[in-house]
């Protein structure tokens, strides 16, 4: 094998390199906080929240294949596709934040700020609406404390917009404003229009294919699948017993 002598090759490769290709980061993940700031370190966590939230649902998607977590998610993907069409429509900058940062996309309205407040809307709808109700409202309670949950995580996302420098208070206000209002439309969508198509979805060769299932009428789908699981491992092991013994 003959050995190449890049020493001297180098530097002129790289200066070359750096002349001719302009280098861009990822902005889905690139979020920058002032150097020993603390508050900023944790908002720019609570800025990466829309991430987390995807991340969340492909899982559920993948491993649970119900058609309601299906269409909560194809709603956050259009309420991102409306959030992308209306930055390039609006076409607002961004804050400059004093500093030699130019950002490249529009600023009007937050992307982030529509996403959790679309989020947080939808999932209270869910809970009071979809979700079955209990006879006691202490039996409830842990609907409201996930409710404020989500809106207090909502506001964090939306304050860390402002505090980091990405957005205008008023461009995140309008993303929130957006959020909830496409967040209650696309839980009307889907409480009205869709739910109802659910069993043929499921029950088509395709859905079947897929393992898609509508759990739409199963009250308490934790308890129904813990409930499930065992009482088939329990007759699973009784059989595999009584198979031992013969």
């Amino acid at each position: 094998m003959a050995d190449v002598n890049t020493g001297n090759l180098a530097p002129d490769v790289t200066e070359s390199s750096t002349q001719t290709i302009q280098w861009k980061s990822i902005s889905l993940t690139h979020v920058e906080y002032p150097k020993g700031d603390l508050i900023g370190y944790v908002l720019a966590w609570f800025s990466l929240v829309p991430i987390f939230v995807c991340v969340g649902f492909a899982a559920l998607i993948i491993f649970r294949r119900d058609l309601h977590t299906i269409s909560y998610f194809i709603g956050i993907l259009l309420n991102e596709l409306l959030n992308l069409v209306l930055k390039h429509v609006i076409r607002e900058h961004r804050p400059l934040r004093g500093r030699q940062t130019l950002f490249t996309e529009y600023g009007m309205p937050s992307s982030h700020a529509q996403f959790a407040w679309f989020f947080s809307t939808y999932m209270v709808f869910f809970l009071f609406i979809r979700v079955y109700r209990n006879s006691n409202w202490v039996d409830d309670l842990w609907k409201y404390i996930t409710s404020i949950g989500c809106f207090f995580v909502s506001s964090l996302v939306l304050y860390s917009r402002v505090y980091l420098g990405y957005h205008t208070f008023f461009q995140v206000s309008c993303g929130a404003l957006m959020g909830v209002f496409l967040g209650a439309v696309w839980f009307g969508v889907v409480q009205i229009i869709l739910t109802p198509l659910f069993p043929t979805l499921a029950a088509h060769p395709v859905g079947e294919f897929f393992m898609l299932r509508d759990s739409t009428l199963i009250p308490h789908v934790m308890w129904f699948e813990y409930t499930s699981s065992r009482t088939e491992a329990r007759s699973r092991q009784r059989k595999m017993t009584s198979r031992k013994s013969q």
